[in-house]
């Protein structure tokens, strides 16, 4: 590793694991370019003065718990391209100075819990672009008050009723989401698959407020009743009808006889 005033740059060195040793006051760690699959707990323990760590284009899948116990000043960190498949609650809970995030190109990211981002009140970039997300809880970001950029595209988006109270909180809250829009697009459902996420409006999900009045449900009972009634009488006339071709049957072989 390269070491200058508070800087650390391991960065492409080819390393399987993070390096056991560095200097107390480092500030700046770039652990970048590698091939670190695994990073053990409590890692960070001693070093309290950390503001930024790098540790995009790895292997990793998880971080483990407490890992930012002892990071009160982490401000930016970075894990794109990695193996995240989610992001658990809590999972930053304790890096409470976080002012950027990028969790950006980690190509099976499906999941992010509710509370994955509880604690963050500084956090001003988050970056969830580029993965495989089809829906995001609201809850999650609404525990960012502080959050002015967003980034949110190249995923596979879910664009149906449930999307609505998210794009509502985004055109409120979120600043410059407008630079991610051109990338930000529906996969689905069918009919505003390819559309660009920010285009869609309150007509869009008109469908999603359909209510039924009194006359509808009175005409769904009648209807339901009518149904229930030709049912019977169908039954009915089947059940004649079966019983007098069996009776016709018994007589013709009994005149046989």
């Amino acid at each position: 590793c390269r070491c200058r005033a508070q800087a650390v740059d391991c960065s492409g060195q080819r390393l399987a694991a993070v390096p056991p040793e560095l200097p107390l006051d480092t500030g700046n760690l770039s652990l970048a370019h590698n091939r670190i699959a695994r990073i053990p707990p409590g890692y960070l323990a001693c070093y309290g003065e950390l503001r930024v760590l790098d540790l995009r284009n790895n292997s990793l899948a998880e971080l483990p718990a407490g890992l930012f116990a002892a990071a009160g000043r982490l401000a930016q960190l970075d894990l794109s391209y990695n193996n995240f498949s989610h992001v658990a609650a809590d999972a930053f809970a304790e890096a409470r100075a976080l002012r950027r995030l990028d969790l950006s190109h980690n190509p099976g990211l499906r999941r992010v819990h509710p509370h994955a981002f509880r604690g963050l009140a500084q956090l001003r970039d988050l970056d969830l672009s580029h993965g495989a997300l089809g829906a995001l809880s609201l809850e999650a970001l609404e525990a960012l008050p502080a959050l002015v950029s967003l980034q949110i595209g190249g995923n596979p988006w879910v664009c149906g009723c449930t999307m609505e109270p998210l794009l509502k909180w985004l055109r409120s809250r979120v600043q410059r989401c407008s630079s991610d829009s051109q990338v930000a697009e529906c996969r689905a459902p069918p009919e505003v698959a390819g559309a660009p996420l920010f285009s869609l409006t309150e007509e869009s999900f008109k469908a999603c407020h359909l209510t039924l009045t009194l006359d509808d449900y009175l005409f769904i009972a009648f209807v339901g009743f009518v149904v229930s009634i030709a049912s019977v009488a169908t039954n009915f006339l089947l059940g004649i009808t079966a019983n007098c071709c069996h009776r016709w049957s018994k007589a013709s072989e009994d005149e046989e006889i």
